[in-house]
């Protein structure tokens, strides 16, 4: 159940012509649930009559209720003009204290809360029997953690008003949230042994038994409280939340369906709705309960998040790395943020590295006081985008060996075509041929310059006979033989 304490915002109609009185036009803009209608509890007598109201000032009130009533029942409430309506009532009599009270209420539901107490301060200086804005003022200091101020004004209000079954029950709640459910119980009981109608009771009951873990009696209760008030929409939203305990995902889908049919702007059905949506990858659907929460708190870094996911879910990656960077700037503790994040850069954006950072911080971030599983798809994931990594970096290597090998290969065939150019050879005629020698065998290649030319080798004795030592020289004038 959420936290949140909450109650009925009233607007004060006009009841009789003289004098002002709580009536039943509710509603409100409020994130959290609303409590019901509260009975009418006498007052001690002691307060003195309140001052007669102008005519003017009657007729102005009205139709600004009037006004509220149109804007309630089309669901869509224009609270400047509403506020213009009451303004210009009290202008016609600084004695309506309702007025002051119900400027109260919509400056609440703006979240303008320093002027909404402002006005109930004034409302109840001018008439301390509407103790409806001492209970507003108690729960918005409950809300804001002063759980000692708030205690105080219900105080205040059972001192003039013993019977007052609506103060009784918030400090059932205040009991409640403090962990003394035996206390709770006490002051529950008492509030319904006063007004049997009272939801606001039926609801601390509902959280108690649901924190002792009694879900048939809680159970019970919160089907008690939806016959009491089905127009109440946080006990539909309680079923829901018993059913869900119950593991009925589906009737408990078809209870915070029916909170939002009551009122479509109920918050915690739709973080409920949206949850359930995730889950079952339902993404636009999920899409749709989230715009509706962030309608109501733009800075819910949890909303932003899950936007993330549902966008990343229907493709739409950089909207989803929108809403991520948004949620970090909201929570930089929100560790999740990392991991989705991380996932589409692994996965989408090809930045494998980029991805292995983020994985590695929502490790250190998640893990906290207690270690994660190691059973926990992050270290797959970790270890799928490291080997990706170095898988990039070897590839990477290669590549540059390659481009190396190459450049060289390129160098050495310039040096080669260098060196040809540089040594060039004689030009002959063309088809010029060298010339035979007396012989008829072809001329010896003319040494090189500065080389020693070698002796020729003597020519071997004809037929092979072995040469004659010593012989004398052939005589020149002896004819030779011409046979071979």
């Amino acid at each position: 159940m959420n936290r949140t304490t909450t109650r009925t915002m009233r607007l004060f109609p006009l009841l009789a012509a003289v004098s002002l009185a709580a009536a039943g036009c509710s509603g409100s803009k409020a994130t959290g649930p609303t409590g019901p209608k509260t009975g009418t509890t006498q007052t001690t007598g002691k307060e003195p009559a309140p001052p007669p109201i102008s005519n003017t000032a009657k007729a102005r009130f009205e139709d600004a209720l009037k006004a509220f009533d149109t804007q309630k029942k089309a669901k869509a409430f224009d609270y400047p003009s509403l506020e213009r309506k009451f303004k210009l009532a009290l202008e016609s009599d600084a004695n309506l204290a309702e007025a002051d009270y119900n400027l109260g209420v919509i400056a609440e539901r703006q979240g303008k809360l320093d002027e909404a107490r402002a006005h109930y301060k004034t409302a109840l200086s001018k008439k301390p029997s509407l103790r409806q804005a001492s209970e507003n003022l108690a729960v918005m200091e409950q809300n804001a953690g002063n759980v000692a101020g708030a205690v105080a004004l219900y105080q205040d209000v059972l001192q003039r008003y013993p019977d007052d079954a609506q103060s009784r029950a918030r400090l059932a709640e205040i009991y409640r949230q403090t962990g003394d459910h035996d206390k709770a119980m006490e002051f529950a009981r008492g509030a319904l042994m006063r007004d049997p109608n009272s939801t606001t009771a039926l609801k601390v009951m509902i959280r108690t038994y649901l924190d002792r873990k009694q879900l048939a009696m809680a159970k019970l209760v919160a089907l008690r409280g939806v016959k009491l008030d089905g127009a109440d929409p946080e006990l539909h939203h309680a079923v829901g939340l018993i059913l869900m305990k119950e593991g009925d995902k589906d009737e408990a889908r078809l209870s915070f369906k029916k909170a939002l049919e009551v009122r479509d702007d109920y918050v915690p059905s739709h973080v409920e709705l949206a949850q359930l949506a995730l889950e079952s990858e339902d993404f636009p659907e999920a899409e749709e309960h989230l715009r509706r929460i962030l309608q109501a708190d733009g800075k819910n870094a949890a909303a932003h998040l899950n936007l993330g996911i549902a966008y990343k879910g229907q493709g739409q990656f950089d909207k989803a790395m929108q809403e991520y960077d948004e949620a970090e700037k909201l929570n930089p503790e929100l560790a999740a943020v990392n991991l989705n994040r991380a996932v589409i850069l692994h996965k989408v954006k090809d930045a494998p590295e980029r991805a292995v950072e983020l994985y590695k911080k929502y490790i250190a971030q998640a893990g906290g006081d207690v270690a994660l599983s190691a059973e926990s798809p992050v270290f797959n994931l970790l270890r799928e985008a490291e080997a990706i990594v170095n898988a990039k970096r070897e590839a990477k290597a290669a590549e540059e060996q390659a481009k190396q090998m190459e450049e060289l290969q390129k160098k050495q065939q310039s040096q080669m075509q260098a060196a040809e150019k540089q040594q060039p050879s004689a030009p002959q005629p063309a088809g010029a041929v060298a010339p035979a020698s007396a012989s008829g065998a072809a001329p010896q290649a003319t040494p090189a310059a500065g080389s020693a030319t070698p002796a020729p080798a003597p020519a071997a004795p004809a037929g092979g006979a072995p040469e004659k030592k010593n012989a004398a020289p052939a005589d020149p004038t002896e004819p030779e033989d011409d046979l071979l």
